[in-house]
């Protein structure tokens, strides 16, 4: 259970001051001398969908099927309750058996991020206790929006700083400008990053000049970048990114690793080649058709995909012509 806003606030100067004065440990990680080492998001991480029956229940069984499929594909790790995986129609408490689920189903050696970004910093805070009670190695923090003309760079500061102090797990920051008409101000990012237990951001806004200035201008703190869409996977990578949180990966994971591992090698040619043959898939299952789009696209690469919860809708005949015409031309279907 999560804990209550009495026992997590009198934590917050004490965990505070540990993360100043050990942060390697406050990652899970000894604090050697020289530079602090903290957990590697280098890689690929599928936002994983949650699979619902036929009555909008949320199916434990179809997660675990799927689970077994991605375990061939070297992920870094997977990321649940982000916004592939409904996590707006989800209630609280199916959010913590998620994450158990999962927790029980991954092996030790690939991390496990945990979306829980809520509207105030209390709930963010108890929810973000409650996830690494549940097994999360790492929260996955959207920015506040409801109150968007009030989320000043200072005010989300503010935020993220509560929530970070408060956390036993490591914190990456989650900017999603299409879902929440806000985009984490650079200069608030600059600021959280130097946050002992702030370990990096996932971008999904899609501007890279944007993306390389956070990777220049925290080059000297312990903070790693992430690519939230794999349509700029290749661009970010060239940029410094560390790796990408790609919903498409739910459906391409084997050549998202490709191309994860094409960039490593400095193959760049290779890269620019199956990058090009992602981007309209990507876009169609982000964009275009969204997660109805997604969960269907999943069903033709044998995945679970199923319906999604209301009010969003399924996608029309025509829609799925289009869609499996887009994976068809690009050599996928």
């Amino acid at each position: 259970m999560a804990l209550s806003t009495r026992l997590v606030s009198p934590l917050r100067p004490a965990l505070a001051a540990l993360h100043r004065a050990a942060p390697g440990q406050c990652r899970g990680l000894s604090a050697q001398p020289g530079p602090v080492h903290t957990l590697n998001l280098r890689g690929i991480f599928p936002p994983l969908t949650t699979p619902f029956s036929a009555t909008q229940e949320v199916d434990y069984a179809q997660l675990e099927g799927n689970l077994c499929r991605y375990a061939s594909n070297p992920f870094r790790g997977l990321v649940v309750l982000g916004s592939n995986g409904e996590y707006p129609y989800l209630a609280p408490r199916e959010k913590l058996e998620l994450v158990s689920c999962v927790r029980r189903a991954l092996p030790r050696d690939r991390l496990l991020l945990a979306g829980s970004g809520c509207e105030s910093t209390q709930a963010t805070i108890e929810l973000t206790v409650s996830m690494a009670e549940a097994g999360a190695d790492v929260a996955l923090v959207v920015t506040p929006c409801y109150y968007r003309g009030a989320m000043t760079s200072a005010a989300l500061v503010q935020h993220y700083t509560e929530v970070a102090d408060a956390s036993p797990i490591p914190v990456v920051l989650y900017s999603v400008p299409a879902n929440t008409g806000l985009d984490l101000p650079l200069e608030a990012v600059l600021t959280l990053a130097q946050h002992p237990n702030i370990l990096g951001i996932k971008d999904s806004g899609g501007d890279i000049t944007r993306m390389g200035l956070i990777v220049h201008k925290t080059q000297q703190e312990d903070f790693q970048v992430l690519a939230g869409s794999a349509g700029f996977l290749l661009a970010s990578y060239a940029l410094g990114a560390s790796g990408g949180v790609c919903a498409l990966a739910n459906v391409l994971g084997a050549p998202l690793c490709q191309l994860d591992g094409l960039c490593r090698e400095g193959r760049w040619q290779e890269a620019r080649e199956l990058q090009h043959r992602l981007i309209e898939p990507n876009l169609a299952v982000t964009r275009r058709f969204g997660i109805p789009g997604l969960k269907k696209a999943m069903e033709w690469f044998g995945y679970y995909g199923g319906p999604c919860r209301a009010p969003l809708a399924p996608l029309s005949s025509p829609q799925v012509k289009e869609l499996r015409g887009i994976f068809s031309a690009n050599g996928w279907l």
